[in-house]
Parts: C-alpha cells; structure tokens; sequence
C-alpha cells in the first residue's frame, strides 16, 4: 500500500488529508491548523474520533512542521508516494494537474502579486513537501483551470489590448472546489449536469461561478483574488477609481493599499468587528448587521449577473464554511429571487439538507471536497 497527502496551505490555515492511494482514494483522516498565528490550533479527525489542540504556529510553514509530526504514527507502513497541492493561480499555461518541478515552482511564483494572501504559501507548502517527502511526486492543482474555457467576452477587461495578450485577463478561482461539485452533480444528477448553474462558494474567500455543460462560462472573480463578492477581509468589485484617489489624494503607498483591500476590508471592514459571519450572526452591533446586509446584497446581485450571463437559471448551488453551515445567510440571500423561481424550505435550510428549494429552480447545498479532487489528481500521476 502506498500513501497520498494533500496539502491546501493558506494565509490562515492549513488542510490536509491522507489517503491510501485506489482508483478512488480512501481518506484515512484529515485535518486542519487554524487560525495560523498567535491562536493556531491543530484540528484532527481520524476513525478513533477528533483531536483539537493548540500549536506554535507562527507561520503556514511551521503548520505543516505540525501536521508532519502528527501524521507520523498514521503513515508507519504507508509509504507516501504522492503529495498534492492546491495552488491557487496557475495563469494561462497551467490548466490541468502538474508535476511541481523546480521550473515550474520558479514560473508558478511570477504569480505572487495576483494572489498574494496564497500563491506564496502555496508554494511554500510545496518547498516544505519537498523536504518532508523528498521522494514524493509533489503535483499541483490550479483554481485557475476550470475556467480557461470562459468565452472572450468574459475573460477579458476593457484596456488597450496589449495587456490581454500580456496575461491581464479575467482567471477566476476556487475552480478546485467547482470541480468537485460539478462531479457531483454529474454524477447523481445526469440531467441537471446539462442545465445552467451558479454555484456559490461561500467561505472567508468567496465567489461564484456560471455553468452549463459542467464548463465554466463566468466567474465573479477575475483578474485577482479581490474581485466579486466581499470576503472575510477581502473587499470584493470595487470602482478602481477607489483606488486611485487612495493613491493619489490620500496619499495611500500601493502596498498599503494592497494591505487593506486584501486583509482589512471585507466584513471585517465594513462591521469593524470580525471576519468570522459566525460572530456577525451572533452579535447585535448595528455594523454587524449592516455588514451581513451588504454581503448578501451583492451575492443576490451577483446572482442576477450570471443568470444573465447563462440565460436563465436550472440550479442554485451552495458549498464552502458559509454556504454549507449558515442557513440564515443562505436564507436571506435568496429573499427577492422569486423572479427566478428560487425560494427555500425554512425546515430544510435549517438542516443544511440538500435540496432545499421549493420553487422550479433546484436550491441545493453541497459541502465541497477539494482535497478529494487533488488525491484523484495524484493517483492519476503516480499510477
């Protein structure tokens, strides 16, 4: 028997799964050090139950010393012969599953500045990898991918066209995660797979995603990581003459500008209070309030948007730490789409089931598994 490990290595936090390596990979456990910091804690669920415990982890990279050291008594005779990355921006060039040589390590970090929060952590978790498991084939998976199909219209921004030939183009993200769920609705729902869906992947990173076909047609991300909905820190569409008078009239440095619209704006701006919606749900600050009313604002808005972009509406998916656990969220996001036939079942929503809809468009929830799409895409390799 051999081993898979997957690694997903954040700003923040840290998951990781193990696997024996099948066709189909059987998790043996998985896990994940949160709140990377001064708070870390090293999560970890097995089939004797679940751990929690607090970790000096200072950084990303001193997680994964963490989670090196408590997979040890669980690969004694698994031998890992694979270990799978997701890496959030792979450009124009990377569009399916790689083996992370040193070359392309070295072309993968010329993407730092357009997803600054992860690609450099990403590839950090690779480094450490290397060093952990140096026989190990290390392969990436790229959020990027799943979206190098979008027609023209949707890829591109409306500059001097130079700088679309350079790489200045609408990417979009969490294609691991649309990937996954897109397996799933093939695969147990045939008929719905041929129909037009906007998934949501609600999380502290956020976004959503127009498809028909199982392809990718229009993301509410674009060019980085900043675009579309608010985030946890992040501050989503923006008028980048926003940006602009930062720099120009506040006299705002670029990288103190990048500091904010990545790490201090999102609901964590707007409430002033926390990133976290769980605090915000349970907190009775009018900021509070006011910045759960603007996040499910603009996921209703942008609802809107890639329904037109798809012409209609067969499916409204949810997944990702918010999409899948909080209902009032889900619920209230939906309030005003009766145009479109999506309205809940208030008892169904509460239970996070799967189909929660009641109107002719399904309302679905679906939890996500990126790891499973990255152990998959190690199989493939070291098969």
């Amino acid at each position: 028997m051999s081993g898979i490990l997957t690694l997903n290595t954040g700003s923040s936090s840290l998951k990781f799964g193990l696997y024996r390596d099948a066709p189909e990979p059987q998790m043996l456990l998985y896990g994940q050090v949160d709140e990377i910091g001064d708070n870390a804690r090293l999560n970890l669920n097995t089939n004797e139950g679940k751990t929690k415990q607090k970790v000096s982890a200072p950084t990303p990279a001193a997680a994964l010393d963490h989670v090196i050291k408590a997979l040890a008594p669980h690969i004694t005779g698994l031998p890992i012969h694979g270990v799978g990355h997701r890496i959030v921006h792979g450009g124009t060039d990377f569009t399916k599953p790689t083996l992370l040589t040193g070359d392309v390590v070295t072309a993968l970090a010329r993407f730092n500045p357009l997803a600054p929060l992860h690609q450099p952590h990403n590839l950090a978790g690779v480094e450490a990898a290397r060093a952990a498991f140096p026989d190990s084939v290390q392969i990436g998976c790229f959020d990027t991918a799943f979206h190098r199909g979008h027609p023209w219209v949707n890829d591109t921004f409306a500059l001097p066209r130079a700088f679309y030939d350079e790489g200045v183009r609408r990417y979009g993200f969490h294609g691991v995660s649309y990937e996954y769920i897109t397996g799933v609705i093939k695969t147990t729902y045939p008929d719905l797979h041929k129909g037009r869906l906007v998934i949501a992947h609600l999380g502290n990173g956020a976004s959503m995603c127009a498809i028909t076909n199982g392809k990718s047609v229009g993301s509410t991300m674009g060019f980085s990581a900043l675009d579309g909905l608010p985030m946890g820190t992040r501050c989503g569409q923006i008028d980048p003459g926003v940006v602009l008078y930062l720099l120009t009239q506040k006299g705002m440095a670029p990288l103190e500008v990048m500091e904010m619209l990545y790490s201090k704006s999102g609901l964590l701006g707007l409430s002033g209070i926390t990133s976290d919606m769980r605090e915000l749900l349970a907190s009775d600050d009018p900021q509070a309030r006011e910045a759960i009313d603007y996040y499910v604002f603009r996921a209703r808005r942008e609802i809107g948007a890639l329904t037109a972009v798809l012409g209609g509406i067969d499916a409204l998916i949810f997944c990702g730490g918010i999409g899948e656990n909080a209902a009032p969220i889900r619920s209230r996001i939906v309030e005003g789409l009766e145009y479109l036939n999506i309205t809940v079942d208030p008892k169904q929503n509460q239970r996070n089931a799967r189909d929660i809809g009641t109107g002719s468009t399904r309302v679905m929830v679906i939890p996500t598994d990126e790891e499973r799409i990255i152990a998959r895409a190690v199989h493939a390799a070291i098969s």
